[in-house]
């Protein structure tokens, strides 16, 4: 499943790690990075690679919501619900969002290019209301400034 650059990688990071469990997570953001999320057949796939439990990965996969365990959107919006941004506004941001993009977070928008999320936490408390699209933060939203970041994406 993975490419022979990527099993080229974990042969040297097997030199830094104690033992086969330990590649886990590097692992598993390397299936992620290939194939844009975490199917079943990568998790087995990924268990018989390191021998380890598929217990252990199913674990490792469904306890850290930075992995995905089915496609996303191109652009993958994650809105952040925690008591800062629950306080500034996130709820009419994410109604915004749904409005706009058409869909409920868990869902893929129908071309493919949006998917919706609604976390726990950004850890960007002071700079509430927060998004993430992909791996860049948008900060102190307001529904203009989400308009004009969206806009900018097309």
């Amino acid at each position: 499943m993975l490419n022979e650059e990527k099993l080229k990688r974990i042969e040297e990071l097997k030199k830094y790690y104690p033992n086969s469990q330990s590649l886990l997570l590097p692992v598993l953001w390397m299936v992620q990075e290939q194939e844009g999320y975490i199917s079943e057949s990568a998790m087995k796939y990924v268990s018989e690679l390191l021998k380890v439990p598929l217990s252990q990965v199913l674990g490792v996969v469904t306890f850290y919501t930075m992995f995905k365990r089915k496609p996303v959107g191109k652009y993958h919006i994650q809105v952040c619900n925690s008591i800062s941004c629950s306080l500034c506004g996130c709820s009419a941001i994410l109604e915004h969002l749904q409005n706009r993009l058409g869909i409920k977070p868990g869902e893929v928008s129908s071309d493919g290019k949006w998917s919706l999320e609604a976390v726990e936490c950004l850890g960007s408390c002071g700079t509430a209301p927060v998004i993430a699209i992909g791996d860049e933060y948008y900060e102190e939203l307001t529904i203009e400034k989400i308009d004009k970041i969206l806009d900018n994406l097309k």
